[in-house]
């Protein structure tokens, strides 16, 4: 979280606190509660849970509220029930149980059904573009338990090829989009910017047109980059992925050097490749803009509880409406 979205969520939370102080805690003649009240209640709950996002995950800040929210819904359904024909004069348990019912169905929905994202960076290209907002499927690979993101039950596997989220192995709060290359036991080889998988190379098809787009790199700003389209077929997909001839197939500077498991990849000196045998319960990932791709050449191979799911949709760009519903290869 950015220091201008923690300097927001705390006014939020302090105004919020403010109005609750200053407000009327009882109902009016109408039985409502007073506009301040309300209010506060609500920015309250808008700051705490920015906050709490700078050290939980978004899915533990949303399973917190609904426990909280919940207690106060079953609290709330007591009192009425000993006193049907009376309010819940307490307006915490009032005010909060009227959350759970969405912030519920919201954490469902965001755990286990779909959960939206939006491309930050050109790694996915030509495919994916900063500013397509994407959709997830979270049941894809599994119902997985909330938090821990261990497998409950079994929905599906983990294919070679497929454009996957998850989180970035050296910081798991950021998530990551790339696709998946190599599935545990493969030995992934890249060599000369030709990809082979357990000793099958995957020649790619040049095509004959340009890839033109502009990217910002630090130190220089935003600067215009052209690259080479290529056919890559993966298992049943066909990938149209891009290539800039005068880069390395991977540049050994920005090799980490201890991340788990280095001791499975060997670089080849000249920076012309690498190879990797990909232990059990981890994948290799890589950007279709081959290029242009911070992946696990890097910083080395993504365990399964780090999945968060497969990208299906692109639901919005803002940028382009014509990109809005076209499906995820």
């Amino acid at each position: 979280m950015s220091n201008t979205m923690i300097i927001g969520a705390c006014v939020v939370l302090v105004l919020g606190i403010l109005l609750f102080f200053k407000s009327n805690k009882k109902r009016d003649e109408k039985g409502e509660w007073s506009a301040q009240l309300q209010w506060g209640y609500l920015l309250i709950l808008i700051g705490a849970f920015g906050l709490l996002s700078i050290v939980l995950s978004f899915t533990a800040v949303l399973l917190l509220f609904v426990f909280i929210t919940g207690v106060s819904w079953f609290r709330h359904r007591q009192i009425r029930k000993q006193n049907p024909e009376h309010e819940d004069n307490n307006h915490f348990t009032d005010y909060m149980s009227g959350f759970f019912p969405i912030i519920l169905v919201v954490f469902i929905l965001r755990t286990f059904i779909a959960e939206p994202f939006q491309i930050p960076s050109s790694s996915m290209r030509p495919g994916l573009i900063p500013g397509d907002f994407i959709l997830v499927n979270k049941f894809s690979y599994g119902v997985r338990v909330p938090i821990l993101n261990n497998v409950l039950v079994p929905t599906g596997k983990v294919a070679r090829g497929d454009v996957v989220v998850f989180n970035y192995p050296e910081n798991t709060r950021i998530n990551y989009i790339k696709r998946v290359i190599g599935l545990p036991g493969d030995t992934v080889t890249y060599k000369d910017k030709v990809l082979t998988i357990n000793g099958q190379t995957i020649n790619p098809q040049h095509l004959p047109r340009e890839y033109q787009y502009t990217d910002t790199i630090p130190g220089y700003g935003a600067v215009t980059l052209k690259a080479e389209t290529f056919q890559e077929q993966l298992n049943d997909k066909s990938i149209a992925i891009l290539q800039i001839p005068q880069q390395p197939a991977v540049i050994l500077q920005g090799v980490h050097v201890n991340f788990p498991d280095r001791e499975l990849c060997t670089y080849f000196a000249d920076g012309s490749g690498f190879s990797c045998k990909v232990p059990e319960g981890k994948y290799f990932m890589m950007g279709d803009n081959r290029d242009n791709s911070e992946d696990s050449r890097y910083w080395g191979f993504v365990d399964d509880k780090l999945l968060v799911g497969k990208a299906f949709l692109i639901w919005l760009n803002l940028g382009d409406f014509s990109r809005i519903g076209t499906r995820i290869n």
